[in-house]
C-alpha cells in the first residue's frame, strides 16, 4: 500500500543508514532490497553454521518439489502437535527441532500418513514452522505473547537454504514461499492463513508478499554457503 505511514518511518531510517530510496510509503523492490542489506550485513563473515538441519534428517527424495513456510500460532516452546504437523520447527531459541514425519512421507498423502501442515498443498511439499505467535492479531497488529524472533526467522532461512540445496528446489515464489502466499500463488485457498503477513521483529515490513519476497531474498544469499556432501 502506497504512502503508508509506518513504511514511510523505515525508509526514512534506511535513508539515514546510507541507503537510497524514496520515501513514499510504497514498500517496493527497491525498499525490499535496501531492507534486505540493512539487516543482513553483506560484509559479515559467512556463517560459520551453514548446515542448519543434521544431514542425517534429510532423506534423499526427487520428489519434493517445494517448501512452505509457518509459524505455528502456539508458543515458543515446540509441542507434540507442531512436531505432527510440520517436518521442522525453530523453538523460541533458534534451535530446529525435527518433526515426526520424515521429509519423504510427504512424497504422498494418499496413504494419510504425512505432516499435513497446508491445506490441500502437502505433497511434495516440506513443511517448516516457526514456534511463535500464540494469540496474535493481523489488523490491527498485535504480534501475541510469543512474537516471532530474529534468532528463529534467521535460523529458518538457514533451513531452508540447505534444503533448496539438498533437494535442488529452485528459490521462486512457487517453490519457497509462506503459508499467506500460497492462495495467491498456487491457487489454493487457505481460509485466510496469515503466517506471515507480518514480521514481529519489523512491523514495517508487512503483507504476504513482501514478507515472502524477503524470505526469498534471505535463502538465496545463503546459498553459496551451504555445501551438500
Amino acid at each position: 500500500m502506497a504512502n503508508d505511514p509506518q513504511v514511510k518511518e523505515w525508509q526514512h531510517a534506511l535513508n539515514k543508514a546510507g541507503f537510497n530510496v524514496a520515501a513514499d510509503g510504497d514498500f517496493g523492490p527497491k525498499t525490499l532490497e535496501a531492507s534486505l542489506a540493512s539487516l543482513y550485513d553483506a560484509a559479515a563473515p559467512p556463517d560459520p553454521y551453514p548446515h542448519e538441519l543434521p544431514m542425517d534428517w534429510l532423506p534423499p527424495s526427487d520428489k519434493m518439489v517445494r517448501i512452505i513456510a509457518h509459524w505455528t500460532a502456539g508458543s515458543y516452546n515446540v509441542s507434540s502437535t507442531d512436531k505432527e504437523h510440520y517436518h521442522f520447527v525453530w523453538s523460541g531459541d533458534g534451535d530446529a527441532v525435527r518433526g515426526d514425519h520424515k521429509v519423504t512421507a510427504n512424497e504422498s498423502s494418499a496413504d494419510g500418513v504425512y505432516a499435513a501442515h497446508t491445506k490441500n498443498c502437502n505433497t511434495g511439499s516440506i513443511g517448516v514452522s516457526v514456534a511463535c505467535m500464540a494469540g496474535a492479531v493481523e489488523n490491527p497488529f498485535y504480534a501475541g505473547s510469543y512474537p516471532m524472533t530474529r534468532a528463529q526467522w534467521d535460523g529458518m532461512c538457514r533451513g531452508i537454504a540447505q534444503l533448496c540445496a539438498f533437494y535442488q528446489i529452485d528459490v521462486s515464489p512457487e517453490t519457497v514461499l509462506s503459508h499467506a502466499e500460497v492462495e495467491a500463488n498456487l491457487d489454493i485457498d487457505q481460509s485466510g492463513k496469515w503466517d506471515f503477513t507480518r514480521l514481529a521483529w519489523d512491523p514495517a515490513i508487512y503483507g504476504a508478499t513482501a514478507c515472502g519476497n524477503l524470505l526469498r531474498l534471505h535463502v538465496a544469499t545463503l546459498l553459496d554457503d551451504v555445501q551438500i556432501v
